[in-house]
């Protein structure tokens, strides 16, 4: 796939996908949009840190798929080689722990118990998708490549120091 491909195709998916997920979901379980925000002392500024940060690696990881990967993360128009640069030195999941955290981010924002139950029904879809589709395709897909990078970057809580292999 050509550079401006990739990035045009990972700039729909990132609305279509991690935009609804992580958006349009959230906005619409919360209702909070036009009510005062979470009166708990630090949830507006730690959840308001915390959905900055995230959406950061969130488009770092998207910008990876395209640029280093020559593809998108949209299963119909993968990456022509593995990604394992940048962000991807620490975790193997980053878009998903992203938008996991994005969520969590507007749970303190507006102190919602139902982002909260959303987030997790939201992580066992994730994580069941991991499982079950994305690692065997990987695996097929990058063989020995993928088994290594596997073993040695965690898939969901981000080791501190970035994986040189």
């Amino acid at each position: 796939m050509r550079p401006f491909s990739a990035i045009a195709g990972s700039a729909i998916f990132l609305i279509a996908a991690p935009g609804v997920v992580a958006g349009l979901v959230p906005w619409l379980l919360s209702d909070r949009w036009s009510l005062p925000w979470s009166r708990v002392p630090g949830f507006v500024l730690a959840g308001g840190l915390l959905v900055a940060a995230a959406s950061a690696v969130l488009l770092h990881a998207f910008a990876r798929f395209a640029l280093e990967g020559l593809g998108t993360p949209a299963p119909v128009a993968p990456t022509e080689r593995l990604v394992i640069g940048g962000i991807y030195r620490h975790v193997r999941n980053p878009m998903y722990v992203a938008v996991l955290s994005i969520i969590l981010g507007q749970a303190l924002l507006f102190s919602s118990w139902t982002l909260v139950a959303y987030a997790i029904i939201a992580a066992i879809a994730m994580g069941s998708f991991v499982r079950l589709y994305e690692e065997p395709t990987l695996a097929s897909r990058y063989g020995a490549e993928y088994e290594t990078y596997r073993r040695n970057v965690p898939g969901w809580l981000p080791r501190l120091r970035p994986w040189r292999g």
